[in-house]
């Protein structure tokens, strides 16, 4: 649409800052030069990088300042946006289009009008109701002003060690970062495993260097009541334990903060986020919600569900002053790309996990690859392990999640694309990605992952997985395809090692009524080896991903009578039907 044809909007109201609010705020004044704009918030800080506040805590990011995206002044001077911190907004008068104010600085209340109004008032911690939450030195991490009161009292109390409960990106992030200051730190996560949002075998890494790094790790564990112990706080587990702590630091998941839509009636959706169509527009016509605050829908699955990331707040909050002024503008869905750093390794994912795969009833079919991140022969090369899920009729990829020491981000946002666009796993072996030596392979992770799963697609493969070599059946027959060496040093119970480089040999040792299940390290010699019985007249289907896969689900596997927490807001949730 032509600047000439745009909406004429006198007054812009805008009810919160940071990434959906402020990127309302910075749009809408450069569609218009004339309209006004008004931005308030009740903390001290409009725009800051509230993902980088674990990182100056630990003393990575030390220049305070540097996660100032925008002042009010900054925000004034270049865009003449009227900012008021410390300033809530308690009540919207729809019928009058006004809302109420109040001042904290001065404890003075005054209404506002407005022609459109934005809501971005993000999502707030949630707080278990454990006695003794509100003790001293119980904190949670939302902002500046919670950064500094987490830093101020490590400076001024000296505490020797911390609990944090929840195991999701902050409390991952928290805990390294306190480790980083020299604590003692525990995870208390009443899920089995940490990063609930990966499936529970990509995620046995990040447990495995937390331990490399002395972090005591509590699955299945949760609090249960808090008590002030002098400088310490006595802390009461559902084991029938209790442990002293110098600090606890609550990270058990967000919740959407709608209490003033709600107050003002507008529809809150069943996940309990605010009702927005593709336009960012609430179901009054004259308010608009983006952020944490709003449920999205899922790219792949098209369920209404909650994402609390900060690419998609900013983006919906440019569709918002979009559509303010009559700019044909839509938001196209959340796929939920995220990667989180522990310690030396990053864990990334896009599209549906496994789990909620199963929990919506959608046929998928999957595959492990372990590759190099990039060409062996030059130094520095380290493994990757990528999982792909896919459409087993179609191809179509459902999702995917990487963990590794290097190029995690870059094959997840490769995948994230080929979600983005439809793609199948046909596809990815073409895609022509940038090689050399010290960057990549010739044949990049994501065109490895595409050959292995166009191999399931074509038949030319048929794979297996960890419930098929832990559960042999009577027609099956287990074989490990790797050297003596590697067999004795721990193979999967049941099996007959035969390496691959004397099966041809050795065929008269396998039996020809039954289906061989073949498995090596990641999966590459037992897929030869399964072409070779193949055209030798046996049925054989080679474990994806290898004893390594293996090894992770056996990591991975909860205690009996526990299920794999999926809840997207992070909070516990022990429904979501779990893959066994």
């Amino acid at each position: 649409m032509s600047e000439a044809k745009q909406t004429e909007v006198k007054k812009i109201v805008i009810i919160g800052g940071v990434a959906g609010g402020a990127s309302a705020a910075a749009r809408a004044r450069r569609l218009s030069e004339t309209a006004e704009i008004i931005l308030f918030e009740r903390g001290e800080y409009i725009s800051f990088a509230n993902c980088g506040l674990p990182y100056h805590i630990g003393g990575t990011i030390k220049d305070r300042n540097k996660l100032l995206v925008q002042t009010p002044q900054s925000l004034y001077e270049r865009f003449r946006i009227d900012v008021r911190t410390q300033t809530e907004v308690t009540s919207i008068n729809r019928e009058n289009k006004e809302v109420t104010v109040y001042d904290r600085t001065s404890g003075k209340e005054s209404v506002e009008s407005y022609d459109e109004l934005v809501l971005s008032p993000g999502a707030e911690p949630f707080k278990p109701p454990i006695p003794g939450i509100d003790s001293k030195g119980v904190f949670t991490l939302r902002n500046m002003r919670d950064m500094d009161i987490i830093n101020e009292y490590i400076e001024n109390e000296r505490p020797i060690s911390a609990i944090v409960l929840g195991a999701g990106y902050i409390g991952l992030e928290m805990a390294e970062a306190l480790r980083l200051r020299k604590l003692n730190v525990s995870i208390v996560e009443l899920a089995p495993q940490v990063m609930v949002t990966a499936d529970p075998e990509m995620a046995a890494p990040i447990k495995q260097q937390f331990e490399l790094h002395g972090v005591d790790l509590r699955l299945n564990t949760s609090i249960t009541g808090i008590i002030e112990d002098g400088d310490n706080l006595s802390v009461h587990l559902n084991t029938g334990e209790m442990v002293q702590c110098g600090m606890i630091i609550l990270s058990v998941g967000v919740r959407p903060e709608v209490k003033l839509a709600r107050e003002a009636g507008l529809e809150i959706g069943e996940r309990g986020g605010i009702v927005v169509d593709e336009h960012m527009k609430t179901s009054d016509p004259h308010i608009y919600a983006v952020g944490d605050a709003i449920e999205v829908t899922d790219f792949v699955a098209g369920i209404q569900t909650l994402i609390p990331l900060a690419g998609p707040a900013n983006r919906q909050g440019r569709i918002a002053a979009d559509n303010i002024f009559g700019r044909e503008s839509v938001y196209k869905k959340t796929q939920g790309t995220a990667i989180c750093k522990v310690f030396d390794l990053a864990i990334a994912m896009t599209g549906m996990s496994e789990k909620n795969l199963v929990r919506t009833g959608r046929k998928y079919e999957k595959v492990y690859v372990h590759p190099a991140t990039h060409a062996t022969y030059y130094p520095g090369a380290v493994p990757l392990s990528l999982k792909l899920m896919f459409d087993p009729e179609n191809g179509v990829i459902l999702g995917a999640q990487a963990v590794g020491l290097q190029g995690v981000d870059k094959r997840i946002d490769v995948l994230s694309v080929a979600i983005r666009c439809g793609m199948t796993v046909y596809d990815l072996q073409h895609l022509e990605l940038t090689y050399a030596p010290p960057f990549g392979s010739a044949k990049d992770p994501v065109n490895y992952a595409g050959f292995v799963a166009t191999n399931v697609m074509r038949g030319d493969s048929h794979i297996c997985h960890f419930e098929d070599v832990t559960h042999v059946k009577e027609n099956q027959f287990l074989i490990d395809v790797r050297t003596p060496k590697e067999y004795n040093a721990g193979t999967i119970p049941g099996a007959t090692n035969i390496p691959v480089d004397e099966l041809r040999e050795r065929i008269s040792e396998l039996p020809r009524n039954k289906q061989i299940l073949a498995f090596c390290q990641v999966g590459l010699r037992a897929y030869i080896a399964c072409r070779i019985l193949t055209q030798h007249g046996l049925t054989c289907s080679n474990l994806t991903g290898g004893y390594k896969t293996y090894s992770a689900f056996m990591e991975a596997l909860p205690e009996p009578g526990k299920e794999i927490v999926c809840n997207d807001a992070g909070q516990t949730d022990t429904s979501c039907g779990a893959p066994e």
